[in-house]
């Protein structure tokens, strides 16, 4: 059995260092035009260049996600930068619109299929690996066993999510947001307005508003729960798809390198001992503290039922963000911390390290760029030295 690629989410250059240094063996990342995430950082050319040459440093893979639906005024930009894309390295387009595919055939790109173009059927598996497809992102409402027909079908390889936020749309080809409010979520500027609180209102009353009510906090009615698939990871690697896809390219560095780490453990663990394979306690731990709405299965074990949430549309959190770890001194114990949330002396930490374990401390004494005492760190991105109690790996994450 071939060990599936863990594929993940970055919304702009940091998360994409984050989620490689953490474990990932494949970034997707979003142009400034022609992604479906129009409000996330997205990159420059110049930074695409920059994110490449960090990847293939690491002998890992980056995708480009051209994922919009086109309209004719797209098409000539759209072929220019698919020419960039190929020049600069990138190892895959992900491409749902028939007439973008026919444009990047014209590279030397390799072609995903991405999940908006809602392939549930191993006959559309085939025609997109006749027109050029080497992988295929099937859509999210498929289970298990539908998967493994595909897969047994079809040459191409498979990719499904497995972890992350999920659209109520299916595929998430969705008009409402363009309905609502003119942003349309199939060129990359969705409003999420699935999320919204709604009310409904009889046409022969316009002012008066009734609740759609579960209780007295409202009800989210297209509102969806996240994607988990951790607990049936063994089942996901035996049905024999090639990569696994954690969602969020507009999540924050804690989301990605969270996620990510456990997964890739998760992942390695099964190889190193199918037989015994078991979900760990502090791998569901950490998959708890990072940004979430309730998880659920999803289509995986069958007709996704139990996806909906109606109660709240707010992520819930068991950890705040405090810093990323930047450099650390062996000899004083010090690491150097770059802020992104407020901290203070006295306060209690936990160090979140790519490789080595987590651990917890109090903050005893910090200094400041110009070796400073001072007790809080009020100001977003400034260095912070404090002492601490074991070693810190760089790029480890302090949390709350």
């Amino acid at each position: 059995m071939i060990k599936p690629e863990l594929l993940a989410p970055a919304g702009n250059f940091e998360k994409l260092q984050a989620a490689l240094i953490y474990g990932a063996d494949a970034v997707y990342f979003g142009g400034k035009n022609f992604s479906l995430r129009a409000f996330g950082d997205n990159f420059t050319r110049e930074e695409i260049l920059k994110a490449v040459e960090f990847t293939h440093a690491r002998g890992k893979k980056i995708y480009a996600a051209v994922n919009i639906f086109a309209h004719n005024a797209d098409l000539n930009a759209l072929a220019d930068y698919l020419s960039f894309l190929a020049g600069a390295g990138v190892d895959a387009v992900l491409i749902s619109d028939l007439g973008v595919l026919s444009l990047a055939r014209e590279t030397n790109l390799k072609i995903h299929v991405s999940t908006q173009a809602n392939v549930t059927n191993s006959a559309a598996a085939k025609f997109f690996h006749e027109l050029g497809a080497s992988r295929i992102v099937l859509a999210r409402e498929l289970t298990r066993e539908e998967i493994l027909a595909i897969k047994n079908s079809c040459a191409a390889e498979l990719e499904i999510f497995v972890h992350g936020a999920m659209c109520i749309s299916y595929s998430g080809r969705c008009w409402l947001s363009k309905f609502l409010t003119g942003r349309d979520a199939n060129s990359g500027a969705c409003t999420h307005s699935c999320r919204w609180k709604y009310n409904l209102v009889e046409e022969t009353r316009p002012n008066e508003f009734f609740p759609v009510g579960e209780d007295e906090r409202g009800s989210y009615v297209m509102n969806s729960k996240d994607l988990c698939l951790l607990p049936h990871l063994d089942k996901v690697i035996q049905s024999g798809v090639a990569s696994l896809k954690i969602e969020g390219r507009m999540k924050s560095v804690n989301y990605v390198a969270g996620v990510v780490k456990v997964y890739r453990a998760a992942i390695d663990s099964y190889f190193d001992n199918p037989n015994d394979f078991k979900i760990r306690d502090e791998w569901r731990a950490e998959l708890d503290k990072v940004a979430h709405r309730p998880y659920t299965t999803g289509f995986f074990l069958g007709d996704g039922r139990s996806t909906e949430i109606y109660s709240t549309s707010k992520p819930s959190r068991a950890s705040e963000f405090l810093g990323i770890v930047r450099a650390f001194d062996a000899a004083t114990m010090t690491a150097t911390i770059e802020q992104r949330g407020k901290f203070e002396v006295g306060q209690r930490v936990e160090f979140f390290q790519p490789h080595g374990k987590t651990f917890s401390q109090t903050i005893t004494s910090m200094r400041d760029e110009n070796d400073l005492e001072i007790f809080s760190a009020p100001h977003a991105q400034q260095l912070v030295k404090i002492s601490v109690d074991e070693p810190a790996e760089i790029w480890s994450l302090m949390r709350s």
